[in-house]
């Protein structure tokens, strides 16, 4: 749940603007509940598998049309900004499982994503996410940083602005 001090923090901030307006900081950081999710492989990931990079996790799905029109700007963003220092974690909560998830990825062109799922949906209460896409922007340190509920164009210089400032 989003608290006052969080909205006060995003209407003050000058990051939050353009395409990633509705982006809602944290007052302060804070970690996010431990949660176990599956690679495209079917091995079991974390976020703390990620732990010294900045995250950008966006939780989707194959019958979300928003998530559908998002994809492709995210893959881009890995594309282009991804590496040691940075990843897009794509993590999808369809309960058709991987297979399903990876179609989709395929049938729209992601080349950049790595498939990871959470087939039983349970990351969307563990996390307190309300609606799809949700994206939420992870410090090195495995604290959240903050979130978007709903749809950006991810690969934009607004966009990008948002994520440098996590990466100094």
């Amino acid at each position: 749940m989003v608290g006052a001090a969080d909205a006060a923090g995003a209407a003050r901030n000058p990051l939050a603007v353009g395409e990633v307006a509705a982006f809602v900081f944290k007052a302060t950081p804070e970690p996010l509940p431990a949660f176990t999710f599956a690679d495209g492989a079917g091995q079991p990931r974390s976020l703390a598998d990620f732990h010294g990079k900045v995250v950008l996790l966006n939780l989707w799905a194959t019958w979300c049309a928003p998530c559908r029109k998002e994809m492709p700007g995210l893959d881009r963003l890995q594309g282009a900004r991804g590496g040691p220092t940075f990843e897009v974690v794509a993590l999808s909560v369809d309960r058709q499982g991987a297979a399903v998830a990876q179609k989709f990825l395929n049938d729209i062109g992601v080349k950049n994503l790595r498939l990871h799922i959470d087939s039983g949906s349970r990351s969307l209460s563990t996390w307190a996410i309300t609606g799809l896409p949700t994206t939420i922007l992870i410090g090195r340190d495995g604290r959240e940083i903050g979130r978007l509920a709903g749809p950006a164009e991810w690969d934009t210089p607004d966009a990008i602005r948002l994520i440098e400032a996590a990466l100094r």
